[in-house]
């Protein structure tokens, strides 16, 4: 059956969506976000965009912006994807349905097999989902439903002899990598908040495999990206929230810096998405990570 965490992070290919001006006005998909500093939000999705190319030396496949999608730079709540099997969402806000359209032809064109959710009962943001390596853990929402969480389950059941699991998380107020993320194949990274500490300790409670933890002092900064680059003697990366774009304190800053250092089989590579947070985008939810070479 393998070890924990032995199917996380390794990729080849990131997917990302630029910023459209529509974003920066405010309108936000009708949710009401602040007005944003538009070239600021543009520069940082362009770091972003960089370091996964050239610090990670990641095949990056960038979707031009919509104006009529102010949200779509969030792709990473249109899609579940787990080796080369990718799920189309349904997310649960109507006015960005149609923000999976593009994502789903963009990996058609990668060659992932697409499943589609065809429960019109059923409700499911990516950033709902926390993908360990071993299993699926769903984090039901306002966003995401419990139907949405079983065809989560049912879509990744079992994958070359390994079971997946899906295991419903209580609903929160946050997406739940909004919560906690992977810092590891066997740590789970996470806020300090009692939704985050709450969301561990139901981890916890519904796996076989036993994970570290590691708690940050702001639940936003748990938002990250463990990474397997797909090249041999590459160490992995763990893409988090840096560049002094943390709404903290200096010295939570100070304590969630010391507490990262403790993840040493990792190099951290810190980026700054403190325009788009105002979006709602944590860094998650900025681009699409493919954990297998695409088919050609």
């Amino acid at each position: 059956m393998g070890t924990p965490g032995e199917g996380l992070g390794r990729c080849s290919h990131a997917l990302i969506r630029g910023v459209p001006e529509s974003l920066a006005s405010g309108e936000g998909a009708g949710a009401g976000f602040p007005a944003l500093d538009l070239a600021k939000a543009q520069r940082e999705h362009g770091v972003l965009g960089g370091k996964l190319r050239q610090r990670l030396g990641l095949q990056l496949l960038e979707l031009p912006p919509e104006e009529s999608l102010p949200l779509g730079p969030l792709l990473g709540d249109t899609a579940v994807i787990q080796g080369d099997t990718a799920l189309i969402t349904r997310p649960w806000s109507l006015s960005r349905r149609p923000e999976v359209d593009g994502v789903r032809k963009a990996l058609q064109d990668l060659g992932l097999r697409i499943v589609e959710m065809g429960d019109e009962n059923a409700t499911l943001d990516g950033t709902d989902v926390l993908f360990t390596g071993r299993e699926f853990f769903v984090g039901l929402s306002k966003w995401t439903n419990h139907r949405g969480a079983e065809i989560v389950a049912d879509t990744f059941r079992v994958r070359s002899g390994t079971s997946f699991l899906e295991s419903p998380i209580p609903p929160a107020s946050s997406h739940l990598r909004g919560l906690c993320g992977m810092g590891g194949p066997r740590t789970v990274v996470a806020g300090s908040s009692e939704a985050a500490q709450k969301a561990v300790r139901a981890m916890a409670v519904l796996t076989d495999h036993p994970y570290a933890s590691l708690t940050l002092p702001d639940d936003a900064a748990a938002d990250c990206l463990f990474l397997r680059p797909g090249l041999p003697g590459v160490p992995p990366f763990l893409l988090h929230r840096g560049g002094g774009d943390l709404s903290t304190t200096n010295n939570n800053q100070r304590k969630e810096s010391q507490a990262l250092q403790k993840l040493s089989d990792v190099t951290l590579v810190p980026v700054s998405c403190s325009e788009l947070e105002k979006a709602g985008a944590g860094l998650s939810s900025l681009c699409l990570v493919l954990s297998t070479r695409p088919h050609s």
